[in-house]
């Protein structure tokens, strides 16, 4: 049995992909017992801000099993679900395959295998947190979007409120690890989840570096009181 992959903060990709490749098999449902089963509330309101139309090109990046991708390709979009775990995109596949216009592809975020201009719109949902360069990857989404086209990132932020930050922190500190371990998942991929999510910077920092990349209307809303947060933006047309 293989032991299991411990990705830490320097976010070393062989390691962080290793990790996703471990847990890839049980992730969806792990990722429902510990939100609550808010998932899939974030999911559904991730493809409505994504907005997809049929005839549309979209990128789902760092799509892990490709729940968001499915879900976008309700729609009759043509989606592609890109992710750098090949464990993760495997199991994507094995869920999903039956959507004719859903594609997979392994791609490193900091170095996309598209063109210029290629989609109408970009998404990446839990994801940015795990990247080494995270700002280097909102430049490749801006540079494979075409102009108009649409960001939408959704990502564990920090919660507003003093007393529910802290009840939040122990919670992802104290608990979701020991529960992960019980469901017979790698917990120590959820210890290095709760370091990612404490060291990622808040909604309004988030928001500078979409503005440093080039996007337009930047703006974002939280999510089941800033647990997470859906940051949206434009490439401007000219």
């Amino acid at each position: 049995m293989n032991q299991p992959n411990r990705a830490d903060l320097g976010r070393d990709p062989a390691r962080v992909s290793g990790m996703f490749d471990q847990v890839a098999a049980g992730y969806d449902r792990t990722n429902t017992v510990m939100t609550f089963g808010n998932d899939a509330l974030w999911r559904a309101a991730t493809t409505r801000a994504v907005a997809p139309k049929r005839g549309e090109r979209i990128l789902d990046l760092a799509a892990g099993t490709a729940s968001s991708s499915a879900s976008i390709a309700m729609s009759g979009a043509e989606v592609v679900a890109a992710d750098f775990s090949p464990g993760m995109l495997a199991e994507g596949k094995r869920r999903h395959a039956h959507l004719k216009n859903l594609s997979f592809v392994e791609a490193n975020a900091t170095d996309l295998p598209f063109s210029d201009d290629e989609f109408d719109a970009v998404t990446m949902s839990y994801g940015l947190r795990n990247v080494q360069q995270p700002k280097k990857a909102l430049a490749e989404l801006f540079r494979v979007t075409r102009p108009g086209g649409r960001l939408v990132i959704n990502e564990f932020s920090t919660p507003p409120g003093k007393a529910f930050r802290g009840l939040y922190r122990f919670y992802n500190a104290q608990v979701l690890p020991r529960v992960a371990r019980m469901a017979g998942t790698n917990g120590d991929a959820y210890d290095y989840l709760n370091e990612s999510i404490r060291d990622w910077p808040d909604q309004k920092r988030l928001s500078a570096w979409i503005r440093e990349a080039g996007w337009t209307d930047v703006a974002y809303r939280n999510l089941s009181f800033g647990i997470v947060a859906l940051h949206r933006a434009t490439k401007p047309v000219s």
